[in-house]
């Protein structure tokens, strides 16, 4: 039986990074991976993953409209079946697609690795996560480190001065030009 993974972290811990080598594993051993990316977030070009350390990979761009179950049937075929399912940047997805992606690993027993922020710049959970949280059979947190040394776990967002923001739409793209993974201590100070 398959199942569905969710590598969760702040900002700048490798979650891509990760999931591109997950994905060369795969191919190593001759097995073929599906990649997805979602539209809202194309810094590394239209259905691109792409890490800061240089890595990158096409993948099939998705927008919440999409059916990603009918998507990777389509693809999973005798000839050419799917060995894994890979999505970046997955607080992007809908809780439908959520649910979707557990069928596959369930229906078509295909692995489904999810890669993506937990929580916002506010603290608040993505819907794509909070559904990923509670459907996902194994949850991985992957860690990076707050200036202080200590477990990164937030998502600073922060203006053209680098001061931290409070208040704004819950999903703005951007990377290290924008947010800044903190300990809960140093993100409460840079808001106080």
């Amino acid at each position: 039986m398959s199942k569905v993974y969710f590598y969760y972290a702040a900002m700048n811990a490798g979650k891509s990074t990760v999931l591109l080598q997950s994905s060369y594993n795969y191919q190593e051993r001759g097995m073929r991976t599906l990649l997805f990316a979602p539209l809202l977030d194309q810094r590394s070009g239209r259905g691109r993953i792409a890490s800061r350390i240089g890595l990158s990979a096409p993948a099939e761009a998705f927008s919440a409209t999409d059916n990603l179950h009918a998507r990777i049937a389509h693809e999973h075929t005798p000839a050419a079946p799917i060995a894994c399912v890979l999505v970046d940047e997955a607080q992007f997805l809908t809780p439908t697609q959520v649910h979707q992606l557990t069928d596959v690993a369930d229906d078509l027993d295909i692995p489904v690795l999810c890669y993506g922020l937990r929580t916002d710049f506010q603290g608040r959970l993505f819907p794509g996560s909070a559904e990923l949280l509670g459907w996902a059979d194994d949850l991985i947190e992957l860690k990076t480190i707050c200036h202080c040394g200590r477990k990164a776990t937030m998502n600073l967002r922060t203006n053209a001065e680098g001061k931290g923001l409070k208040e704004g739409a819950q999903v703005e793209i951007g990377g290290n030009e924008r947010y800044v993974p903190l300990c809960r201590r140093h993100y409460k100070a840079a808001l106080a």
